[in-house]
């Protein structure tokens, strides 16, 4: 009787322990998507939060002629080749977009930030 209890007892605890050395394997499709908010989060640390409202006013008066009833609701900004680059989130239309600019008023393509 004692050899049954104790190999149902085996029997329990390595069928607990073959439950939890499955949920620790990683599927890689996870693994992948880590990898890219990593990079994403990478990217975005290049950044730095500022408020809309201390925006030079060049780039104020770009989003207003160039982009006629656009609104500045979040920006960012980094130093790269000794120029200040703003990210900003602009709202046009009820839509939000992304868009690139210098700190002289001038807008820059993606492939060029």
């Amino acid at each position: 009787m004692k050899k049954l209890g104790l190999s149902l007892m085996a029997a329990g605890g390595m069928f607990l322990f073959s439950q939890n050395v499955q949920a620790q394997v990683e599927d890689p499709e996870k693994v992948e998507q880590m990898e890219d908010v990593e990079e994403v989060q990478e990217v975005q640390e290049d950044y730095k939060k500022v408020d809309v409202l201390v925006l030079p006013q060049a780039i104020k008066d770009a989003i207003m002629t160039d982009l006629n009833g656009a609104v500045a609701e979040e920006a960012w900004v980094k130093e790269k080749d000794g120029k200040q680059i703003y990210k900003l989130s602009l709202n046009v239309d009820g839509e939000k977009q992304k868009a690139y600019i210098d700190k002289d008023g001038n807008w820059i393509k993606k492939e060029d930030k």
